[in-house]
């Protein structure tokens, strides 16, 4: 699951919230404090990503000639240039991998600005961070069907895009992300 940047904070609260719920943590400057620095390294590592799709969209428009006489599909072309920039843009393309990459982030934050104290092994802490995010992506998408299924049942049509739709989206993400917890 690509995370987008509206659910930064969302992620970031579930880390705070596992992190204040492990028995082996303590979080010296409040579980608030934990969630601005893991929102704030998400959100950074979302900024390099959205600055690599904006150069290979650039890419393709400049080439978008030869992308029609060759009637190459965008999508594809797209993906097989972010794959083979993203090493050198600091992008990692594996969710898994990068999630575990910002745990180790996020640990190194919590640890230099004593935003956390432990007595266990890292790779412990680590794995709450990590396990968060795989939550958090694991339950997106059923949360999404959800509030799709909520939204499409009112009896006042409610058009997908509008900001109505949107509002109302929102409002039933964050009563089913309290529901699991999560918020």
């Amino acid at each position: 699951m690509r995370l987008k940047p509206q659910q930064t904070g969302y992620v970031a609260t579930k880390i705070g919230i596992d992190l204040a719920n492990a028995p082996f943590i303590t979080l010296p400057k409040g579980r608030e404090a934990v969630v601005e620095a893991c929102k704030k390294i998400i959100d950074e590592n979302l900024a390099r990503e959205h600055a690599l799709d904006e150069k290979i969209k650039d890419i393709l428009d400049d080439n978008n000639d030869e992308i029609e006489f060759q009637h190459v599909d965008e999508r594809q072309l797209f993906f097989m240039i972010k794959k083979k920039m993203a090493p050198e843009a600091g992008v990692i393309m594996n969710y898994d991998d990068r999630y575990n990459d910002l745990a180790h982030l996020i640990l190194d934050e919590l640890y230099e600005n004593y935003l956390a104290e432990y007595t266990v092994n890292e790779n412990q802490i680590k794995n709450v961070i990590f396990k968060a995010f795989k939550a958090f992506s694991d339950a997106y998408d059923a949360i999404d069907t959800i509030v799709y299924e909520k939204i499409k049942g009112m009896t006042k049509e409610v058009i997908l895009g509008s900001q109505d739709y949107e509002l109302l989206y929102e409002r039933y993400y964050q009563e089913e992300l309290s529901k699991r917890g999560m918020l």
